[in-house]
């Protein structure tokens, strides 16, 4: 799970990197300017078109660094280990987060019942738009319809 105040710290220092200001940025991802302002603050949660719209324009910035801090930023093709990663977070706390902590595996998903998925398909017509695809590296693919 993300974890917010962290993902905030993270996205601050992606802010810091490319010198600028929260109205930059959001101009930048083309993403509403109170979105990002209750991320930052820790108030909500980044969703999926959020985190696509950062790895979309910063190449610098990897998936599972992103989400989970793990990897380097802005990224770098050496293989050197890395000491845990050090955020400051607004009340001076420090928290510090283990790069080799694992990801949540995809069996640990909830999964959707198949008689829900069969009600929503008789009360919605419904068509998939992009089908995203992360890769343990950090890549991913996109696919849209």
């Amino acid at each position: 799970m993300i974890n917010s105040v962290t993902f905030a710290t993270r996205l601050k220092t992606i802010m810091e990197y490319y010198d600028l200001s929260a109205s930059a940025f959001s101009e930048k991802i083309d993403f509403n300017r109170s979105t990002i302002s209750h991320i930052l603050s820790g108030r909500n949660k980044p969703s999926l078109e959020f985190v696509m719209k950062i790895l979309e324009h910063f190449p610098e910035v990897t998936t599972s660094w992103l989400l989970y801090n793990k990897g380097d930023f802005p990224k770098h093709t050496s293989g050197a280990v890395k000491e845990p990663h050090v955020n400051t977070i607004p009340n001076n706390k420090e928290i510090k987060e283990n790069p080799t902590e694992a990801a949540p595996s995809p069996t640990s998903i909830k999964q959707e019942t198949p008689t829900f998925i069969a009600n929503r398909q008789k009360d919605f017509h419904k068509e998939i738009k992009r089908i995203i695809i992360f890769y343990t590296d950090g890549s991913f693919e996109s696919f849209e319809n």
